[in-house]
């Protein structure tokens, strides 16, 4: 029997469909476009996810919430929730896990993220399968209205990036990291490497200084959206210096070399995708956030596919035929795993001469 303290909710999509449930977050109506990622556990990890930003979560998974949140920023990928809204079967408020420090709950109110639980999650996981993902809105209580907007109109990478240069100095060999809503993880797995990083804002314009190596991070939204970013790689093309890429940033990449985007049906989010390198017969289980990915086709003479998805076969990964110009959709650091292709972040530095 349900408890007085959930109040009721229900999910709107826009083709009019409801989903009838109970809130267990933050008492507030929201909207966005509803995405599902079929990651078992990572809760934590996917919630604090700037590539998240503008989008109602739904997890695939029935039972969320039971190993609670963990203290400390160390255990985010960011400096809070991104999420609008998060939509679960069932919802556990008894956790149990030795790092936990709070509820999920808890933790959602703390940030003011609305929540709802006891939808069919697997019948709204079907009906984004077929019909791709959509928006909706998450009405609490039934009090007040709220419209459907389309958080992919917006440059939603300038809402996360940082607002000034941050350095890091861990070694002689410099990277200019470009954030377009980098993951913490990404920054932690360059540092353990020991080198200087310079963390600049998505539209900085770094042509004129000096460095070993150009990073590109992940982000949300449409990557046609980050001109100036373009623009930027675009210049940083014509030199020779090692440049990669991850997520947004490979699709950022491709767009720079004149190749195209496109947005997927419904995308591919958790962390089980099966990604084959292309020459060889080595298969990595990757973790994946993204709902674009580059036209294949469209890529120039120059640049060559290098990872395709084995589920789907779209394209997971680029490089350069004849420069150190290398990125992935993907995401290497992974976080909470598996880490089968963290290498690649030492084959990064490595290029660095």
């Amino acid at each position: 029997m349900l408890s007085n303290k959930y109040l009721p909710a229900k999910l709107i999509l826009k083709d009019g469909s409801e989903y009838q449930g109970y809130s267990f977050g933050y008492p507030k109506n929201v909207n966005g476009e509803v995405v599902f990622t079929t990651g078992m556990v990572g809760y934590v990890e996917s919630l604090t996810d700037p590539s998240y930003t503008g989008q109602i979560l739904l997890c695939t998974y029935p039972l969320i919430g039971n190993y609670g949140v963990p203290a400390g920023l160390h255990n985010f990928e960011s400096n809070g929730i991104k999420i609008r809204a998060l939509i679960v079967s069932s919802y556990i408020d008894n956790y149990s896990h030795w790092q936990a420090s709070t509820s999920l709950a808890e933790w959602l109110k703390q940030n003011k993220i609305p929540a709802i639980f006891g939808i069919d999650t697997r019948a709204l996981t079907k009906k984004i399968r077929t019909t791709g993902v959509i928006l909706g809105k998450i009405i609490i209580n039934n009090k007040s209205k709220i419209n459907l907007e389309d958080p992919n109109k917006l440059n939603l990478v300038s809402e996360v990036s940082v607002k000034k240069p941050i350095y890091y100095s861990k070694g002689k060999k410099k990277i200019i990291l470009i954030d377009c809503g980098m993951k913490l993880s990404i920054l932690r797995n360059l540092l353990k490497l020991g080198i200087t990083v310079k963390r600049v804002p998505w539209d900085y314009n770094f042509s004129n200084e000096e460095y070993d190596g150009l990073f590109i991070s992940n982000g949300p939204g449409d990557p046609a959206k980050c001109e100036q970013t373009i623009n930027n790689v675009k210049l940083a093309l014509q030199k020779k210096i090692p440049m990669f890429g991850i997520c947004l940033g490979s699709q950022i990449m491709a767009l720079a070399s004149g190749a195209k985007t496109y947005k997927m049906k419904f995308g591919h989010r958790s962390q089980n995708q099966p990604c084959l390198e292309l020459g060889t017969r080595r298969c990595y289980l990757t973790t994946q956030n993204h709902g674009y990915a580059i036209k294949i086709n469209t890529l120039p003479s120059d640049w060559q596919p290098w990872f395709t998805n084995v589920n789907d076969q779209t394209n997971e990964g680029i490089k350069h035929k004849y420069r150190p110009f290398s990125a992935v959709q993907f995401h290497p650091e992974a976080n909470p795993g598996p880490n089968d292709t963290n290498y690649l972040f030492a084959e990064f530095i490595k290029s660095m001469k």
